[in-house]
């Protein structure tokens, strides 16, 4: 936290109005953080973030109206600085690599959020991320298989930045065709791209490329 800042403001979007008080209640028990507003679904929140700009917004995953990764995808697309915290129930570790993947700073359970909520937001603030405790083991999950990527395939350390950027986009599903369109490039640049890749990566076959993406989006993106 910047020591020079008096107060830093945040969002909290929850569908349930008894865990929004309990919340806000214990956040402000620090004397420079100050909830500004509160949403009860994902459209409110997004119109509320568009309007006060906080610094923090925290997010219940499941939502009506709006989930808290449409909301965080809708934060990126339309370029709102505001560091996201999820709050869920779920000790799901697919949910959990999936906001990660999205780039989410904080990912805090709900029966938790009492004692993790102002360690999360202090930590976020300063420009680190925060899991629930019990959740270490995703972390640890998450870095083996990284590691284990790179180990088994040394040859993506040889891809060029155009490349993996290509690869990225192949892992969200994109086609040659977009692909070519967000990097102001030809299409059969696009293929020449994918070929180089599928040799560096010694796979074989018209779709092992994508499949390869695919199964390891979390590592990739």
């Amino acid at each position: 936290m910047d020591e020079g800042k008096n107060e830093y403001r945040i969002l909290i979007a929850d569908d349930h109005p008894i865990f929004r008080k309990g919340l806000r209640q214990v956040i402000e028990t620090d004397a420079r953080l100050k909830v500004v507003a509160e949403a009860d679904d994902g459209i409110a929140a997004l119109e509320l973030l568009r309007q006060l700009r906080p610094d923090i917004a925290i997010l219940d995953i499941h939502m009506p109206n709006m989930s808290g990764f449409e909301l965080a995808q809708a934060v990126q697309q339309q370029g709102i600085e505001v560091a996201v915290i999820f709050l869920t129930m779920h000790k799901a570790e697919d949910l959990f690599n999936a906001a990660m993947d999205m780039g989410v700073k904080g990912y805090v359970l709900k029966d938790s959020a009492v004692t993790d909520i102002i360690g999360s937001i202090k930590a976020v603030l300063d420009g680190q991320p925060y899991i629930s405790p019990q959740l270490s083991s995703f972390l640890l999950n998450r870095s083996t298989r990284a590691n284990t990527l790179r180990q088994h395939q040394p040859s993506l350390d040889d891809l060029t930045p155009t490349e993996w950027r290509v690869l990225k986009m192949l892992a969200e599903y994109k086609t040659s065709k977009q692909i070519a369109e967000e990097l102001f490039i030809h299409p059969r640049t696009v293929d020449n791209h994918r070929a180089n890749i599928c040799a560096k990566l010694g796979l074989r076959g018209s779709h092992a490329l994508m499949k390869f993406a695919i199964e390891h989006k979390s590592e990739i993106l």
